[in-house]
């Protein structure tokens, strides 16, 4: 961790309250940033403002209204703005798409995907007046291959993951990079649901080859360090922390069931 990393430089962190956008809205403020946390959850992104000395506003990003708001805010506080961090989102349920209720389906795509769009919207015209700055995407594992029964949160994700792409190509002429961090097994209140369930918890470990879930420190490393100067030259890119998951072809692994086959 470097101080003066950030110094001068300002930030909005949507989903900021809690998990990866608290953490990387922690370590912003650590290393010299001007922060604006935007989140839902009002008492708890209050709470944190006022712990870290940063900013916060109010925001359901499923309303492309509410995020104009914070986004133009944080021209009024900062007189500019240096970082975008996409980071909202939710889950989806699970259910094969005869059983998906539509209106969750929309609610999928308007939190996790709709207002990247939005917020890039009015991010990028703020990022050329200052001649370049930085947007970093909260994609997911699943948008890169497909889940079981969760077809609306592997479509918002894959499409966080090519929009990401998009963007790099557009905006690289306007000096602004702009990278997605594909996470995988996180220990955060998304996977809440997951934690309650020891054998499921266990199973999923036993898919990772470093045997655990990552944490929310650990995804705000790799946020900081995309939205640094370290990280001059990537744009475009999709940085997958997932603890080795998606390393695999999907394979039984052959010689550990021969080994046991005949120790057997």
């Amino acid at each position: 961790m470097r101080a003066d990393r950030f110094t001068g430089r300002s930030a909005v962190v949507t989903g900021g309250a809690s998990g990866i956008g608290a953490a990387t809205a922690r370590r912003l403020v650590a290393e010299g940033a001007k922060v604006l946390i935007a989140d839902h959850d009002r008492e708890r992104g209050e709470a944190m403002a006022a712990e870290l000395g940063a900013a916060f506003a109010p925001c359901d990003v499923a309303e492309p209204a509410q995020i104009e708001t914070v986004l133009n805010r944080a021209e009024e506080l900062f007189g500019g703005l240096d970082i975008l961090f996409n980071n909202a989102g939710i889950g989806g349920g699970t259910a094969d798409t005869p059983a998906l209720d539509p209106a969750i389906w929309r609610r999928v795509m308007a939190i996790n995907i709709d207002a990247i769009f939005h917020a890039c919207r009015h991010a990028i015209p703020l990022m050329r007046k200052q001649s370049g700055g930085v947007i970093l995407n909260t994609a997911s594992i699943s948008g890169l291959a497909g889940d079981y029964r969760f077809t609306a949160y592997n479509a918002s994700k894959a499409a966080v993951i090519n929009y990401t792409r998009a963007l790099a190509l557009d905006h690289g002429k306007d000096n602004i990079r702009v990278n997605a961090i594909c996470p995988g097994l996180i220990d955060t209140a998304l996977t809440n649901g997951i934690q309650r369930q020891p054998a499921l918890l266990d199973h999923w470990k036993g898919r990772i080859p470093l045997g655990r879930a990552g944490t929310a420190e650990e995804m705000a490393n790799i946020a900081c360090f995309l939205a640094s100067d370290e990280a001059s030259y990537i744009t475009g890119s999709i940085i997958v922390a997932d603890g080795g998951m998606t390393a695999g072809t999907g394979q039984p692994d052959i010689g550990t069931f021969l080994s046991s086959r005949q120790a057997g």
